[in-house]
């Protein structure tokens, strides 16, 4: 039942990703043109944020495709690792983005251009519009890490239009030009966080680390609980992918014929309790010769 209920999670996210993509591929076009033509900052960074979410989004789609392959002699796991690869990616490109906009704000700073302020405000108000119905499109498939990532970049694109409509409209208003590269500056610091944010999940599950939700002790707290369960050691848990914890653990138990049942219980309550779907476990004698846990007193 769960592999079937990944799967098809996976297929959805797929489509949600496709959509994004070409949402966000056609307007990009349209909004770097009039930026470039409006001398906006604000509106090419913006427009540059979209067309880079488009790489992302096309990656993100074909690492989402890639996650729904079956386990192979190859990849005994799947490929679920493929949607934090892509994940890294984004993440990284994101950075990269940053610190463009951040020169170009830098070199606007010293040589001020004029910015057509109406051309920009209407603009920015259909790419607020459109990244809206993107980040609509996403919002079903958010657990995702690979999901996640680009609707961080679209939340992105959503404040730099934001950034956008401010900067016309007060250009408009007022005439004063420095603003527009001072939100496209205060844009790069959001997603600056939003980058980091998403680099430090990926690398933790690259580096098979403890789920951020998890703890290591409360896990082993809980499985402690049960009566028959004597002690827990050599406890690890790590994540697969987004969506997979896996946990593996030797269990010291009393009397081995009773293990079925109590490895049952803890499948199910590791699953309802932790989200952990694919927990390996090894039970252990509390008594006799091959009783070697240092932390448990056995009996000979």
């Amino acid at each position: 039942m769960y592999e079937h209920d990944h799967h098809s999670h996976d297929h959805g996210s797929g489509r949600a990703l496709r959509w994004a993509l070409v949402i966000t591929l056609c307007f990009a076009g349209v909004e770097f043109a009039v930026g470039w033509w409006g001398g906006s900052l604000a509106l090419m960074a913006d427009a540059g944020h979209m067309l880079t979410d488009s790489t992302s989004l096309g990656l993100a789609a074909i690492a989402a495709w890639i996650a729904t392959r079956p386990a192979d002699a190859g990849h005994s796991w799947g490929h679920g690792r493929a949607e934090i690869v892509a994940a890294l990616i984004n993440g990284t490109a994101m950075l990269v983005l940053v610190a463009v906009i951040v020169y170009n704000a830098v070199q606007r700073f010293q040589n001020p251009v004029e910015v057509k302020g109406a051309a920009v405000l209407v603009v920015a108000a259909i790419g607020l519009f459109v990244n809206l119905a993107v980040l609509k499109v996403l919002h079903g498939g958010k657990g995702n890490l690979n999901v996640r990532g680009a609707m961080l970049h679209v939340i992105g694109d959503l404040l730099g239009s934001v950034a956008a409509l401010a900067s016309g409209a007060i250009i408009l208003l007022t005439g004063w030009t420095p603003i527009d590269p001072i939100l496209s500056l205060l844009i790069c610091s959001l997603i600056l966080v939003a980058a980091v944010r998403l680099l430090k999940t990926a690398f933790r599950i690259v580096m098979e680390g403890v789920p951020s939700r998890l703890n290591l002790e409360e896990v082993r707290t809980a499985m402690r609980e049960d009566d028959e369960v004597v002690d827990v050691h050599d406890l690890h848990i790590w994540q697969i992918s987004s969506e997979r914890i896996a946990l593996s653990a030797h269990v010291v138990l009393d009397d081995l014929e009773r293990w079925p049942a109590l490895l049952a219980r803890l499948n199910a309550m590791l699953l309802e309790r932790f989200r952990i779907d694919h927990p390996t476990l090894q039970a252990e004698p509390s008594t006799g010769p091959d009783c070697k846990h240092a932390n448990h007193q056995c009996h000979g």
